[in-house]
């Protein structure tokens, strides 16, 4: 591959965004999009990018982003998607958080939120709110993920199975265009299932650069959850299932801009 300075910004902002577009490159560089077109397919041929329609994505695979990358990715929008989702936990609610790291952005969002009970299958989150003196903290034990401070197996099921909560709140790793839920280690997803099968009300919180990865486990459909927050519309047929199946959809950019 011919290595010109472009190539590590494009692989930083596919990284960041989750999908590039020639036109966007184009514009960012400032060349033709000839140029840019050149650029993805020897990204692509070197196994960094897949080409899709108009720009490429990062490829598919079996294996997630690190986790400290991941927290760098789309950062301010999901300290947005996260306030708007603690704006619908009221005070005295119990609540499951699962791994991830929107679901981190929830619990820092929370930190002034007084009389919680949070169970949790992950460290950092426990770490986190650990802060809040007005939070019960109940750790879910499990199989240590180092990677990324998650606890998971049979153990923390079983243990999340002790608990009734009024919200569960996950995230993912990816959003298929049929609405599912998806996620890169089976165990983690059993977690996941597990926390949506003992709350009263199931909300989910992803970005948009989600709509643009894929991964291999299935956790569930937006079409049995409750709300679904995010910063940016999800595909028209998305946004249809989640219409006809009562799914609040809950965008931070129209908040924004209202």
């Amino acid at each position: 591959m011919t290595q010109n300075f472009r190539h590590p910004e494009i692989l930083d902002l596919a990284r960041r965004r989750g999908k590039v577009s020639v036109d966007d490159l184009a514009g960012h560089f400032g060349v033709t999009v000839q140029t840019i077109r050149r650029d993805l397919t020897e990204l692509a041929d070197a196994g960094q990018l897949e080409r899709v329609h108009g720009g490429a994505m990062l490829p598919s695979g079996v294996q997630n982003i690190g986790y400290d990358d991941r927290r760098g990715l789309n950062a301010a929008a999901k300290a947005k998607i996260a306030e708007a989702c603690a704006a619908q936990i009221p005070e005295g609610a119990s609540l499951f958080l699962n791994i991830g790291t929107t679901t981190e952005a929830v619990a820092r969002a929370l930190l002034r939120h007084r009389n919680l009970m949070v169970v949790t299958n992950n460290l950092n989150i426990a770490n986190i709110l650990a802060q809040n003196p007005d939070c019960d903290v109940i750790v879910a034990g499990g199989s240590l993920r180092r990677s990324d401070g998650g606890l998971t197996g049979s153990l923390t099921m079983r243990m999340i199975e002790q608990f009734r909560t009024d919200i569960a709140v996950i995230g993912c790793s990816a959003l298929d265009e049929s609405g599912d839920l998806l996620d890169f280690d089976v165990a983690e997803v059993g977690v996941s299932q597990t926390i949506l099968a003992h709350a009263r009300q199931r909300f989910v919180v992803a970005d948009h650069s989600k709509w643009a990865r894929s991964a291999p486990a299935r956790i569930t459909n937006l079409a049995d959850i409750d709300m679904f927050f995010t910063d940016q519309s999800p595909p028209q047929d998305v946004q249809t299932l989640c219409d006809q199946r009562d799914t609040k959809v809950v965008k931070t950019s129209t908040l924004i801009n209202d």
